[in-house]
């Protein structure tokens, strides 16, 4: 079995130590995390074997994540100087100040701008195979089409939408990888197809000579400005693109908040009723796994944890005659905020996983809305909700004279969240009649059964591991909600509620026969 050495913050040290010492740290709990810590920058032993040793990484976490009381307070209340969420609860592309935009690209953006995160991207051959199957696999599609690929990074998307024929693709950009992305464009011999333009997609304008030099149209006009009464010209229709490709998907398909972005991109720019979206649908998925190796490690680093803590505050008071043990459970919060209550990146195998797994939202791209990409489960307009509901069935061994040994030997260690995405044909009422049909549809899962993609799986172990008994089933009734931070909209916090119980296997009745059943449990955890 292979196993993983997580950490929460990348394996490049300069990235942290480069950026504005300004952090957002974005988290409803005490013990922050920066923004740049996202889903490209976990550290982990399963492909490079580069992993920073612990020492390392509570050295970079302590002191990239520490504030002042004061700054605390700006952060939770006040101002919000730092903060990383507009003042309408969006994304700071959309409509932040200049302090937002500013955090929003200190702290998210500039990691994107290094090619050795492009690297990472571009070396995760599930990801590649996908898509270069959705675009050059379905050339005839994108032949004579207007595209847009939003967040182009190196450009790679828009050069292969360029060699399957493209008349003209906008790749949209926002760090300074676009300098980048040209010199691939122009190296590739499309740089007379592919513009690339620098900035945020919600500020985008499409280039006004290629309305007669390339004939751009709306599905309804003939793309030429249009006189009001008075003489004056009113704003183009900006709907001219066929298809919009992206690579928007962060851990646990949400985070980064990409979404909001190309769901604007999309109501501004795409075609409504003939438009394609690739990918054209995302699922987002959990299971209860085993993991007892790796819950067990990050329970035992928590109580090392608390073992150093203590041992600190003794030798404090003799050395110093200062009494530190007030600061213990401030202490003990964060430790395990850190190591019991953040998921954690994953490679699991398929045996790891001990039902099937329960879909827990499902997004059309052609309709989605920005209110879908707030989170999982809640109201509308509310930062809670019902949740999504999951229930599973765990099967313990069976070692019955004529059953053979079946079922699982656990334990339960937690919950597993992943997603799948489809470049496939339009299936919303709106389109499905309209729009070209996608004659070679393409699939990407990050699941356990593809192997590794640099998305992997996110873990969220339990702080106790549930048994599982022979010839007994337990079920995990319950819901999932996940939610934004209050200091960003980028970053999600993840809330299990849920009961577990027990039954003989040969019990036909899930709700009779109940040989145990266990109190409501509620586990709120961050995904850093």
């Amino acid at each position: 079995m292979n196993k993983f050495v997580i950490t929460r913050v990348g394996g490049l040290a300069r990235t942290i130590i480069a950026l504005s010492s300004s952090f957002l740290f974005a988290s409803s709990f005490s013990l922050l995390t920066p923004i740049i810590t996202h889903r490209r920058y976990y550290n982990t032993k399963n492909k490079n074997n580069n992993f920073i040793t612990h020492h390392q990484r509570q050295q970079l976490i302590m002191s990239s994540t520490s504030s002042s009381s004061s700054d605390q307070q700006t952060i939770n209340g006040g101002d919000a100087t730092f903060a990383n969420v507009s003042a309408t609860k969006n994304i700071p592309t959309y409509d932040g100040d200049e302090k937002a935009k500013a955090t929003d690209f200190a702290n998210y953006f500039s990691a994107y701008s290094q090619l050795y995160h492009q690297k990472q991207m571009l070396t995760d051959h599930n990801r590649m195979a996908a898509y270069h199957a959705a675009i050059v696999g379905n050339s005839d599609i994108f032949k004579d089409k207007i595209v847009m690929d939003v967040g182009t990074g190196s450009g790679i998307l828009a050069v292969w939408a360029a060699q399957a024929g493209a008349k003209r693709v906008y790749a949209i950009e926002y760090t300074d990888m676009a300098n980048h992305a040209r010199n691939v464009v122009r190296a590739n011999g499309v740089d007379h197809i592919v513009t690339v333009i620098q900035g945020a997609v919600e500020e985008v304008v499409l280039p006004e000579e290629d309305w007669d030099r390339v004939g751009l149209t709306t599905e309804e006009e003939d793309g030429t400005q249009q006189e009001e009464e008075g003489g004056e010209k009113k704003k183009k229709d900006q709907r001219v693109v066929d298809i919009i490709i992206s690579e928007w998907m962060g851990y646990f398909l949400l985070r980064e908040s990409m979404l909001d972005s190309l769901v604007r991109a999309r109501d501004t720019f795409l075609k409504p009723t003939s438009g394609l979206m690739m990918p054209s649908h995302a699922t987002m998925m959990i299971a209860p796994i085993v993991d007892e190796e790796e819950r067990k490690h990050q329970q035992n680093e928590y109580a090392a944890g608390m073992e150093d803590w203590k041992e600190f505050a003794e030798t404090t008071s003799n050395l110093y005659g200062v009494d530190m043990s007030v600061l213990e459970s401030n202490f003990d919060r964060e430790q395990k905020e850190y190591y019991v209550l953040s998921s954690r990146w994953a490679e699991l195998p398929t045996s790891c996983v001990l039902a099937e797994p329960a879909v827990v939202k499902q997004l059309d791209m052609h309709v989605c809305t920005v209110e879908d990409a707030r989170g999982v489960g809640l109201s509308v307009g509310e930062d809670e909700g019902s949740g999504a509901p999951f229930d599973f069935d765990v099967v313990g061994r069976s070692y019955a004279e004529n059953d053979g040994i079946g079922g699982h030997e656990g334990p339960i260690s937690g919950f597993a969240g992943w997603f799948t995405v489809d470049f496939k044909s339009r299936t919303d009422d709106i389109g499905k009649d309209v729009a070209p049909q996608v004659p070679n549809p393409a699939y990407l899962s990050t699941g356990p059964e593809m192997g590794y993609t640099h998305w992997g799986q996110q873990v969220f172990h339990l702080p106790s591991a549930i048994p599982l008994l022979s010839d007994q089933t337990t079920r995990i009734q319950g819901t999932l909600e996940m939610m934004r931070t209050k200091e960003s909209a980028r970053l999600y916090n993840v809330r299990f509620r849920y009961t577990s119980s027990r039954r003989r296997t040969s019990s036909q009745d899930r709700d009779a026969d109940v040989l145990m059943k266990g109190k409501s449990e509620e586990l709120v955890y961050q995904i850093p």
